[in-house]
């Protein structure tokens, strides 16, 4: 019921007066009326990219016989069903009961069992298709002005691509296989991902039991690795790439390999948190007030209350890779911030990372460090990642949920190749929730006429020209060969 206030002269009082909605009758009778409609962009995307295929490809031993449906369809529209927000596998049903749109979409059995055949070599497949559908998407990017965008710090963009690193936890309510007690209290998962920061794509991931170390060196090197097989050949060679972590990544073996990784021909860079030992914290108390410097913001102001200095010298960096240099941030704290002992003493928050980035070429103390801090947006592609498929896990099996888990990275790619192939200003750096309200999620009328089939989206729909030249810019879109 909807109020409108009033001035009554007679009286000389104000008034509330109600207006009503217009009445509504409700029936589950309709016709030619579709939901989510726009998640046939998603649907056809997969396909113009190629992953439709890759993924039959990569699953074809999974359907002896020829019948039934696609394997590599259903992985699809499973990855579909996620990026539009479903949330278990009986949310295909979205999918499954409007066929005029999506066509045949297999049961909820059959989806289970897919997922259940898949083996850690047929992951491994699903990977290797994934990182096809990337080369295509990114040949078609290049297609565009723009092509694969740049990341930025301080109003700079950053050469070459930037990969971020970072663990999340998911809870389980429920028992589940490898499920454990979290260094936080709860107990479910402990994942660790890496995304792309020029795109917000999920490059790779790994699902851990909910005690995995945070600082596991060999998990690091696996998913950074899983994560360098999917940029593709034109990019991973002969490109800067900036690996970028917490604390977390700042193990010894870890930096190693990001550093052996240039006898491939492959430019890896890092910049790692590190923890505040004695020996940090003996430098910051020795370094004279004249050389900390003002730090910067995003927008290249000075951050307030922010100041940074170079500890390069006055720590000892034995056993880390040469030309290691490390960097130190202090800020007054905000208010609710948790500081350590040494913080407390000092009056103020302290941050430490290393980088091997040089001097030469911009890498200035102030610069690097806000380089740095813009790892925090790995915290904003997790969270939209939860909503997109790895916030809960369907199984009480490990190796289904790890499938659901590569599934996810997937439906994470689709929206992320939705927004850099097919769309402009505010939509092109929306998350996927806002995705979700404005294009996905629309509804639409069926019509034939011609003998095309018509999807019809409201005239008064406020985002209806957006969604529209999305379809006709993913119909121009150059198709792989075969």
């Amino acid at each position: 019921m909807n109020l409108a206030e009033g001035f009554c002269q007679a009286e000389g009082t104000f008034y509330v007066q109600a207006i009503l909605r217009p009445r509504v009758h409700v029936s589950t009778d309709g016709s030619g009326v579709v939901g989510h409609a726009g998640a046939r962009l998603l649907a056809d995307l997969a396909d113009a990219t190629g992953l439709t295929v890759a993924y039959s490809t990569a699953l074809r031993s999974l359907r002896p016989r020829g019948t039934g449906h696609d394997p590599g369809r259903i992985a699809t529209d499973l990855a579909v069903m996620l990026a539009d927000g479903g949330e278990a596998i009986t949310d295909l049903a979205v999918l499954r009961d409007q066929s005029e749109v999506f066509g045949p979409v297999a049961s909820t059995p059959t989806a289970w069992r897919l997922l259940a055949d898949v083996d850690e070599r047929a992951l491994a497949s699903l990977r290797s298709a994934r990182a096809q559908a990337r080369e295509v998407a990114w040949l078609q990017a290049a297609e565009r002005a723009d092509g694969i965008p740049a990341a930025r710090a301080a109003v700079r963009m950053l050469s070459g691509l930037v990969l971020d690193l970072d663990a999340t936890l998911v809870t389980c309510h429920s028992e589940k296989d490898q499920a454990a007690p979290t260094y936080k209290g709860g107990f479910g998962f402990h994942p660790l991902l890496c995304f792309l920061a020029n795109t917000g794509e999920a490059l790779s991931g790994r699902l851990r039991p909910g005690n995995a170390g945070a600082n596991t060196a060999s998990d690091h090197i696996a998913v950074l690795d899983q994560a360098l097989a999917q940029i593709p050949d034109a990019h991973r060679h002969g490109t800067d790439i900036l690996v970028r972590t917490d604390s977390a990544g700042s193990a010894k073996a870890f930096l190693a390999h990001v550093r052996a990784l240039r006898k491939q021909g492959i430019r890896t860079y890092f910049s790692v948190g590190h923890a505040i030992t004695e020996p940090v914290r003996r430098a910051v108390r020795a370094m004279p007030d004249r050389l900390w410097h003002p730090a910067l913001d995003q927008d290249r102001t000075l951050r307030d209350g922010a100041e940074v200095a170079e500890l390069t010298g006055m720590v000892d960096l034995d056993g880390y890779p040469t030309g290691t240099r490390i960097i130190v941030r202090r800020e007054r704290p905000h208010p609710g911030a948790q500081l350590s002992l040494f913080d407390q003493d000092e009056g103020v928050r302290h941050q430490v990372f290393l980088t091997d980035t040089p001097y030469s070429g911009g890498g200035s103390a102030q610069f690097l460090e806000v380089r740095h801090r813009g790892h925090a947006t790995v915290e904003d592609h997790i969270r939209c990642g939860k909503t997109t498929g790895f916030g809960r896990f369907p199984s009480r099996h490990f190796g289904i949920n790890a499938v659901w888990l590569e599934l996810s990275l997937a439906a994470i790619d689709l929206l992320a190749w939705i927004r850099v192939l097919l769309l402009d200003g505010e939509l092109a750096a929306a998350e996927p929730k806002k995705l979700r309200y404005r294009l996905l999620h629309v509804a639409a009328r069926l019509s034939r006429g011609g003998r095309r089939l018509r999807l019809r989206i409201s005239a008064t729909w406020p985002w209806r020209h957006e969604l529209a030249t999305a379809f006709h810019r993913l119909a121009a879109l150059p198709r792989p060969v075969g």
